[in-house]
């Protein structure tokens, strides 16, 4: 992408005040009209605009400027920027090498095996395929069905392990909790509860009397042992 000048009006505000470079000069390197660079000078237009210094940004040099007052028909240029910002790429499906093509339905296999809780989407992203080569290797319609083995993408080099935990741990957030049958757990009816409980409370009765009793007879043999003792 070209390199684009930052705020041409303020600039060509700047550039008026502290330059003697002429209107067509200016105009030129801010992509304005040369009449409305008078204009500017004039103070007929842009009122309330702070001019920017192109040079404290890094867009002009100050040798340039000195070029271009000395030559009225040299063109004025932007300086190289000390600092490349990479372009952001645009999010679309991934490339995959022609070389390794032919491994993708594997590869989906593998993915719909291991983690059902991907959506198509993500396994889109994750090797490159659309949602209909996806949904045939789900129910088994691919022409190659017979012939397929489930390989793990990662080890295939179709996506990365990074790429492939962030859109399972993506898939895991948005999967609701395990019910109790998944869990293989059951409920038990309420007759079977009821029932139960009916039975722990029968064998606290029994454990309760047999207690009681037992310090029954312990009470009453303590006096008929103290009497024999004074006997003797």
């Amino acid at each position: 992408m070209a390199q684009q000048l930052l705020m041409p009006k303020a600039t060509a505000i700047w550039l008026v005040d502290n330059t003697a470079l002429s209107f067509d000069q200016i105009a030129q390197f801010c992509r304005l009209h040369p009449l409305e660079v008078k204009a500017i000078a004039d103070g007929e237009a842009a009122q309330g605009i702070k001019g920017l210094d192109p040079i404290a940004t890094g867009q002009l040099s100050r040798d340039e400027i000195a070029r271009a007052e000395k030559n009225p028909a040299h063109k004025l240029k932007l300086s190289e920027p000390k600092v490349r910002v990479p372009e952001s790429k645009r999010r679309g499906p991934r490339y995959t090498p022609v070389s390794k093509r032919q491994d993708r339905p594997n590869a989906i296999l593998w993915l719909v095996r291991n983690h059902p809780e991907l959506k198509d989407a993500q396994i889109s992203r994750l090797v490159g395929t659309t949602k209909s080569t996806i949904e045939q290797i789900r129910e088994r319609t691919h022409w190659n069905s017979a012939n397929l083995a489930p390989m793990d993408p990662v080890t295939l080099g179709l996506c990365s392990q990074i790429d492939l935990d962030m859109e399972v741990e993506k898939a895991a957030k948005g999967r609701p909790l395990p019910t109790a049958a998944e869990l293989g757990a059951t409920l038990e009816s309420a007759h079977e509860t009821e029932r139960l409980t009916h039975h722990e409370r029968e064998e606290e009765k029994e454990i309760d009397a047999d207690a009681v009793f037992a310090k029954l007879k312990s009470l009453k043999s303590s006096p008929k042992d103290e009497d024999e003792d004074d006997q003797y």
